[in-house]
């Protein structure tokens, strides 16, 4: 079953930000604290608390980063 079309924008916004979350979320714990018996429940926890925020800043934001892309660069030929 596939997600219909109009709901894209949603989509993207959720998994960029779910993926963005996740990959900084445990930079930022390794650098900071190192590898540690905790660092895998201490960095879902914080991944899940940081989610809630990237999300709706991804959604709201990429809208005029796309069309800031688009006036910045040349269409293809």
């Amino acid at each position: 079953m596939k997600i219909p079309a109009r709901y894209a924008p949603i989509l993207f916004s959720a998994l960029l930000s779910a993926i963005m979350v996740i990959v900084v979320s445990a930079y930022v714990l390794l650098i900071n604290q190192g590898l540690h018996a905790g660092f895998l429940s201490q960095w879902l926890i914080s991944a899940a608390k940081t989610w809630p925020i990237a999300f709706p800043t991804v959604a709201l934001v990429a809208p005029p980063v796309r069309r800031l892309v688009a006036t910045l660069t040349a269409p293809a030929i």
